[in-house]
Parts: structure tokens; C-alpha cells; sequence
């Protein structure tokens, strides 16, 4: 079902859409185990802090692409449907890839968010961008905000989305803040197995946004077709 066809309308509707989506893709649970080994000389005290504040800029960029995101594409000529598209392929190909080889991806995730030597820093660029919020939680985000309807639903719609960004923003905080705890609690094995069931559920939620764009582009060519 595309996007823009919301099973359950208004705004409960657009969270259950977008929480699951953004949650994916955001993947804290594993993100706090990472978090917690980059972070590991400094002081529970100031990895709280760098967990406050990455959860804070995770919000204003899930905002901004959700917000301003489609404008953006309207002004460089890019259609919903291929950013659709691409995104999609961006987020299967995430999935696919922590499917098979999680410890590769998060091996990689752990060399992008090497601390710099100023923490606060460090906090937005490694650690919130690329790290947390990277190009497939910016692409998914702005897919969600391109499929906001018209009319009294847009608010409630708006609202929805950004109650889902604000609850993941959220949970970055509190898991990243509690990463030792949490890596205590999950250890390797259980990280590894939280990782890949969000991973196929990522997968799913790729193919979904790449089958929406498909019928974007198609459906025009086929109405003309059908005309001519």
C-alpha cells in the first residue's frame, strides 16, 4: 500500500506509519551498543551528555526532512516518485546488508563515529550525522513527508509524524544515555538478534517505499498510453 494511503487516518494513523519506519531505519537499540564502545574511556556523566544532545540534533533533522524535505526536491526538479525510488533502494540495500553481515555495518558505523577531541563537537558530525541519522533515515523521512495529504488532515498528519520523530529522538536519548546498561542487559548475542529483526523489517519497509514509487512513475506513462 502506497504511503499515501494511511490505514488507520489521522494521526494515530500517520504514527503507526512513521514510528515503525523511522525506528528501523534509526535502529537505537543497536546504535547504543556502538555508542557505548566508542565512548568507552569517558565518564558515564559525559556520555549521558553526548546522548542528550544527539538525541536533540536526531530531532531537529528528522523534523527539517520530514518538514521541508519535499520542498526541497521541488526546487531542485526531483518528483516523489524518484525519491521514492531511490530511497527505497537505499533503505533495501541498508537492510540487506545488515541482514548478512551485521558486524560488518556496525564495524564500519563504530570508524564513522570516532570521537573527535571536542565531545560536544563529535556530538552532531559523527555521532548524529552520519552515525544515527544518516542519507536512509533522511530518505525515508522525507518519503514520509511527501505522502502528507490536503486539506483539515494535513495537521493531524503533521502532528502524527512528528510525534513518531520525537518518541525515536526519544529513544536515542534514553538508550544511548543508558548504553551501558543496555549492552550489560542485551550483550553481543542479543544486540546481534535485535539487529536483524529490525533489519527485515527495514527490508520490508524498503521494498514498500520502492513498489510506491514504481507506481508513481508508471502511472502517468500509463494514463497517457490509455489516452493515446
Amino acid at each position: 500500500m502506497p504511503f499515501d494511503e494511511l490505514p488507520f487516518g489521522g494521526m494515530a494513523g500517520a504514527f503507526l506509519l512513521a514510528f515503525p519506519a523511522l525506528f528501523s531505519i534509526v535502529n537505537p537499540l543497536g546504535g547504543a551498543l556502538i555508542f557505548s564502545q566508542v565512548l568507552a574511556d569517558r565518564t558515564h556523566a559525559e556520555r549521558v551528555r553526548i546522548a542528550r544532545r544527539v538525541g536533540l540534533y536526531s530531532l531537529v533533522v528528522l523534523l527539517a526532512s520530514l518538514s521541508i524535505g519535499a520542498y526541497v526536491l521541488h526546487f531542485f526538479g526531483i518528483t516523489i516518485g524518484a525519491l521514492r525510488v531511490a530511497g527505497g533502494l537505499v533503505v533495501a540495500v541498508r537492510a540487506w546488508n545488515m541482514l548478512n553481515a551485521p558486524e560488518a555495518l556496525e564495524a564500519k558505523k563504530e570508524r564513522q563515529a570516532a570521537p573527535a577531541s571536542n565531545l560536544d563537537d563529535a556530538a552532531f558530525f559523527p555521532l548524529t550525522m552520519p552515525f544515527t541519522t544518516g542519507p536512509g533515515t533522511i530518505s525515508v523521512a522525507i518519503a514520509l513527508g511527501s505522502a502528507r495529504p490536503t486539506g483539515p488532515g494535513l495537521w493531524w498528519f503533521a502532528a502524527g509524524v512528528a510525534a513518531a520523530a520525537a518518541a525515536n529522538a526519544a529513544i536515542v536519548w534514553i538508550a544511548y544515555g543508558a548504553a551501558d546498561r543496555l549492552t550489560d542487559l542485551l550483550g553481543t548475542a542479543g544486540t546481534r538478534v535485535v539487529s536483524r529483526l529490525s533489519a527485515l523489517l527495514l527490508l520490508c519497509i524498503g521494498v514498500q517505499i520502492l513498489s510506491a514509487g514504481v507506481q508513481d512513475l508508471l502511472v502517468p506513462i500509463l494514463r497517457a498510453a490509455r489516452a493515446g
